[in-house]
């Protein structure tokens, strides 16, 4: 990159936040994916669309590709640059509004998703989407990816609440989509199409979100299940009973271990599985959902059943499955996070699938996820330095993908594509499905400058 790009680029956001140093490269160079690692020649923290414009439109000139990224939580190698430039937005961190007429909230894409929670929670609003990672993840970067999280299942992902969004296209030109009305069916429908776009189509400086109402009342539960096929079919059988808890997230034995371990937040250690059940509304609804969990878990054979006396015991229960990665993560240096997806009626299926894979493979899997929507984490405990034991991890995931796939699944639910999964894309979507992709990413971006290499 030539130094008089450089320069050009400093006169943009100033000498303190554009980056050179291989040091301060070297942070931006990975992520939380493993065996992914590239340095980009410049990093960028600009302050505001203004900035990202004027960033966007020097890069178009030089066809000088520009990396995206928020707080670097990416579990797909969506935010490692492939080279050229690195936009990183801490400095967009404002919450501009929150607007309780409307029941929406405008924010910057480098907000703390967690941060925002606080916010509308205290006037008594709620936003549902709480990624694993929602005390470091940012807003952008829930968006790029579509994140789900714990309350998935009730209250659905981040797309179901993007109303509006101003992005920035790859020649620096400021699209605004959508707004603050319920209802808009006009023209083509582009807040779903950039929502989950990965950084590829455009980058996001404003966000407007729906609230709603904070929930009056909670119950928070832990079953304990010495069979794994067992909690896999009360799993089932919650949701088919017309309940629909705000958290049905499951752990196996490794983790549970792993978390026991670590948190210890008193988790058993002779169950195959536990299930964390979360109920909420109003106080008398929940009390009925609560006593029907209870009885279909005894039904499946349930071991133990606990519901929390307060709300510091709550807390205590859904930190178990919180800390369920930075737990499994302690035991081996290389952790492979994955999130295959199927049909809820598959679940006990998919978990078989994964335990015959581990193993067949001879590698440790541990596996933790919303069970509830059927997306489940499967997570290698491994060595990248152990080139063999490592392409046994491989191998057991391309398995496990293959049987996603075979059950009307998905490769992934809400990590993203990004570098770690595009080889694993075309099997899932067809020619067809990729032809149509790369065209919409050739009309955004044709000098395909927008977080290159990854998708396709």
């Amino acid at each position: 990159m030539e130094k008089s790009f450089i320069s050009g680029l400093r006169k943009i956001v100033g000498d303190e936040y554009t980056l050179t140093d291989r040091e301060s490269l070297a942070v931006y160079g990975y992520d939380s994916t493993p065996e992914l690692e590239s340095l980009p020649e410049v990093v960028l923290l600009p302050k505001n669309s203004a900035e990202v414009s004027d960033i966007m439109r020097l890069c178009h000139g030089a066809g000088i590709s520009v990396t995206p990224r928020g707080s670097g939580t990416n579990l797909s190698g969506g935010s490692i640059s492939t080279g050229g430039v690195v936009l990183q937005t801490s400095r967009m961190n404002r919450i501009v509004e929150i607007d309780e007429e409307n029941l929406t909230a405008t924010v910057e894409p480098g907000v703390i998703t967690s941060v925002l929670h606080r916010e509308v929670e205290s006037r008594g609003l709620f936003y549902p989407p709480d990624p694993g990672s929602m005390n470091i993840s940012t807003i952008g970067g829930n968006v790029a990816e579509n994140s789900g999280g714990l309350r998935g299942l009730k209250y659905g992902v981040t797309a179901d609440y993007v109303m509006g969004l101003e992005t920035v296209l790859a020649d620096g030109e400021l699209l605004r989509t959508g707004g603050k009305v319920v209802k808009d069916v006009a023209g083509y429908s582009l807040n779903p199409l950039l929502v989950s776009s990965e950084g590829t189509l455009g980058l996001f400086t404003s966000i407007t979100v729906k609230l709603i109402p904070k929930p009056k009342g909670k119950i928070t539960m832990l079953a304990h299940f010495p069979a794994m096929s067992d909690a896999a079919l009360a799993v089932s059988a919650i949701i088919a009973a017309k309940v629909i808890p705000a958290t049905l997230e499951f752990l196996d034995r490794v983790t549970i271990k792993c978390v026991e371990d670590y948190a210890h937040v008193g988790l058993p250690l002779d169950v195959d599985a536990v299930l964390l059940i979360e109920v909420d509304g109003h106080p008398v609804v929940i009390a009925e959902e609560a006593a029907s969990v209870a009885e279909i878990c005894k039904k499946y054979h349930c071991s133990f059943f606990q519901t929390a006396k307060d709300a510091a015991e709550a807390l205590k229960l859904a930190t178990a499955r919180r800390t369920a990665l930075s737990a499994l993560a302690r035991l081996k240096p290389t952790t492979i996070l994955e999130d295959a997806t199927v049909p809820r009626s598959c679940i006990a299926a998919m978990l078989q699938v994964i335990q015959n894979s581990a193993r067949k493979h001879n590698v440790t899997i541990g596996t933790f996820g919303h069970a509830g929507d059927g997306n489940l984490h499967p997570t290698c405990l491994t060595d990248e330095r152990d080139k063999d034991e490592i392409a046994r991890a491989h191998a057991a995931f391309a398995e496990i993908f293959d049987a996603a796939i075979s059950m009307g699944g998905t490769i992934t639910g809400e990590h993203g594509v990004g570098l770690a999964k595009k080889r694993y894309l075309p099997k899932l979507v067809g020619e067809s499905g990729i032809k149509i992709m790369r065209g919409i990413k050739q009309a955004f971006d044709p000098k395909e400058i927008l977080n290159p290499g990854k998708v396709f």
